[in-house]
C-alpha cells in the first residue's frame, strides 16, 4: 500500500476476533469504557468492518448490531456501534469511509441505522443522512461509601433476576426498545448477576435492571420500569452490587432518573443525540424504535 498525502494508505478488512487487540487499543484511546467481553459480543452478536496500516495497526473501526422485530412493532433495526478512529489519524475521512460501507450493507438488508452520538461525531452523522430524535446524558459517579436509598414504594418488591422471570422481562422490555433484543439481555444477565434485579407488583414484572462491567468503571442499563418510582427502586438495587466507579445513560425526559442520580452523587459527564438515518423519508416524519417513557435507562450508547 503505497503512502497518500494524508498519512499511510490503509486496508478496509472485516473484523474478527483476531483483531481484539487493535479493538481495545481503539477503544482505551477514545477513552471510552468497553472491555474484551464487549468487543467479543458486538463481533458475535453484529458485523464489523476496521482499517489498517500496513504494519497491522488498526486505525478505525465501525459494528453494526441487527436487532429483529418484536411482534406489531414494525420492521428490524440495526445500531450502528463503535465509530472510532485513532487519535493520530483523525480528519482523514477514515469514520465517513467505514460508515458509508455499513450504511450500504444495512440498506441492502432493509435495516434501519440507529446510533446514539457523541457530540464530535454528531456532525459526521448530519453529514450522512442521521436526524435527531431524542437527546440523553451520561452520569458517572466515582467510586465511594454509597448513598442513602429511597424506600422502595409499598406494593413492590426488588428481587433478583431469576429464570422464571425472563419471559416476562422480555416483555417488558421489546416495546421499550423497540425491537428483541433478548440475546443481549440474556448475555448481560450472564455477565454480571449481581446487577440484574427485577420489580414485581402483585407478582407481575413491572421492571427490571441489568448492567456489566467495563474497562474502568460499571455501566448500569438497561432500566426499564413501568413509573419513574420503580425505576428509582430498581437503580438503587443495582448500586449496591455495584462498587467503584458507575456510568449510567438516561434519556432527558426521564427528570426523575436524573434527580436520583444527581442525590446518589452522580455527576453529568456528556450528552449523547439518539438519531436514525431517513432514508427517503421526511426528517420530520423519522421516528427511533422503542419507547423513552419506560426507558430509563439504555444499556449502553454502543448496544442501544
Amino acid at each position: 500500500m503505497a503512502a497518500t498525502e494524508d498519512g499511510p494508505a490503509v486496508l478496509a478488512h472485516p473484523l474478527d476476533p483476531e483483531r481484539l487487540d487493535g479493538l481495545l487499543a481503539l477503544s482505551g484511546a477514545a477513552g471510552w469504557n468497553q472491555d474484551a467481553d464487549d468487543w467479543a459480543h458486538m463481533l458475535a452478536a453484529g458485523r464489523g468492518w476496521g482499517l489498517s496500516q500496513a504494519d497491522g495497526t488498526l486505525v478505525a473501526s465501525t459494528v453494526v448490531l441487527p436487532y429483529g422485530p418484536a411482534d406489531g412493532l414494525g420492521g428490524g433495526f440495526a445500531w450502528v456501534s463503535m465509530v472510532l478512529v485513532l487519535p493520530q489519524c483523525r480528519g482523514r475521512g477514515h469514520a465517513s469511509r467505514l460508515l458509508r460501507e455499513a450504511l450500504g450493507w444495512l440498506s441492502a438488508r432493509g435495516l434501519v441505522p440507529v446510533l446514539d452520538a457523541t457530540p464530535a461525531g454528531h456532525p459526521v452523522y448530519r453529514r450522512e443522512g442521521f436526524v435527531d430524535a431524542w437527546a440523553l446524558a451520561r452520569h458517572a459517579r466515582e467510586g465511594g461509601a454509597p448513598a442513602p436509598r429511597a424506600a422502595v414504594p409499598e406494593g413492590l418488591r426488588i428481587e433478583p433476576l431469576r429464570e422464571a422471570h425472563w419471559a416476562a422481562l422480555q416483555a417488558l422490555d421489546a416495546p421499550a426498545f423497540g425491537g428483541d433484543r433478548s440475546a443481549l439481555l440474556r448475555a448481560l444477565g450472564a455477565r454480571a448477576p449481581r446487577l440484574a434485579h427485577v420489580a414485581l407488583r402483585d407478582g407481575a414484572v413491572t421492571g427490571y435492571v441489568l448492567g456489566r462491567p467495563g474497562r474502568g468503571a460499571t455501566q448500569l442499563g438497561p432500566l426499564v420500569a413501568t413509573d419513574a418510582a420503580t425505576g428509582v427502586a430498581l437503580l438503587d438495587a443495582a448500586l449496591a452490587a455495584a462498587p467503584g466507579r458507575v456510568l449510567a445513560d438516561a434519556p432527558d425526559r426521564q427528570d426523575a432518573m436524573h434527580a436520583a442520580l444527581r442525590a446518589r452523587g452522580f455527576a453529568v459527564q456528556r450528552p449523547f443525540t439518539r438519531m436514525l438515518h431517513a432514508g427517503d423519508a421526511p426528517a420530520a416524519q423519522a421516528r427511533a424504535p422503542g419507547d423513552p417513557s419506560t426507558l430509563r435507562l439504555i444499556a449502553g450508547p454502543e448496544l442501544g
